[in-house]
């Protein structure tokens, strides 16, 4: 988790993988590409679930596979890296100018997580949305879940929000639908770490009881992530693989235990929210509503 958001998985996996591949040592191409194999396999086995990070490993294999001596693999390796900033990069900007068109003066926003520039090393994906609406004149207020276990929207969200100079108020994860059924929340909008062929998502763990609450409420549920998520080999959430990570997560916070000792936890990282719960995805190629897997498509 010292990387953290699907986007600067991605781009931090590129540089990674570029890293490694300056330290072979090997001349002969065919041996290159072996140690490469094993550099970029480690790399593509530290997080299961940002599609991005399969998106840079799989174009940085492409460029060391391309070039005709080792030299040129390992320029190529460098120069796809930093093309895979600039285009993440380029893409929060992006969809944030789409995205902000959702945002009416007035409105009063929750998101869950984190996913503004510290996540995305660009503009932001969500947050990215509620900056530009915010840079355009219109008043917005946001509502910021904490987002158990590791509290990244207290932490982070909370702080990029302030130094934006956008009023937020921080609750628990756990309020949410209290402030939703109050009518204080005019829309959600959060990132994604993965989208399926038929627009399923899988966010940070939370998301999908958020999602639930907007439809049961009738507010919009809005999804903002670059086209580097969006996966065409998995037909439907159920495929995504979900990361389980330390049960000490869940029984303690920042090292103090906060359960009974030895007491049995669970802590998947993310869940999955069906397409049928998000009025439209937001990506640096337009905004996509349903039938989500028809705008995947035609994007494409």
């Amino acid at each position: 988790m010292k990387i953290r958001g699907a986007p600067a998985i991605g781009v931090a996996g590129g540089y990674a993988i570029a890293l490694g591949s300056q330290k072979i040592q090997s001349t002969s191409k065919a041996d290159f590409l072996a140690e490469f194999q094993q550099v970029s396999r480690t790399i593509a086995g530290t997080r299961p679930t940002a599609r991005n990070l399969f998106m840079a490993v799989e174009r940085m294999e492409q460029v060391a596979k391309a070039g005709k001596s080792v030299e040129e693999s390992k320029k190529g390796l460098v120069e796809e890296a930093v093309r895979i900033h600039s285009e993440e990069a380029e893409a929060t900007e992006k969809l944030s100018r789409f995205g902000a068109e959702l945002i009416k003066d007035g409105f009063t926003i929750l998101t869950h997580c984190n996913a503004g520039p510290l996540a995305t090393t660009g503009y932001g994906t969500a947050l990215g949305v509620i900056i530009r609406a915010s840079e355009e004149g219109k008043k917005v207020k946001v509502f910021a879940d904490e987002t158990r276990p590791l509290l990244q929207g207290a932490r982070l969200t909370t702080w990029e929000l302030k130094k934006a100079g956008i009023p937020v108020t921080l609750i628990t994860d756990s309020m949410a639908g209290y402030f939703i059924s109050r009518g204080e929340i005019d829309c959600v909008i959060v990132g994604a770490d993965r989208i399926t062929a038929n627009g399923d998502t899988a966010n940070k763990i939370g998301t999908y009881t958020l999602a639930v609450l907007a439809k049961e409420n009738g507010i919009p549920f809005y999804v903002a992530a670059p086209t580097t998520t969006i996966d065409h080999s998995l037909a439907t959430g159920k495929e995504i693989p979900i990361e389980e990570r330390k049960p000490e997560e869940v029984t303690h916070i920042q090292r103090s235990g906060i359960a009974p000792e030895g007491i049995e936890a669970q802590n998947p990282a993310f869940d999955v929210t069906p397409h049928k719960y998000i009025t439209a995805l937001i990506t640096e190629r337009g905004i996509i509503r349903e039938p989500l897997g028809e705008g995947i498509k035609k994007i494409s």
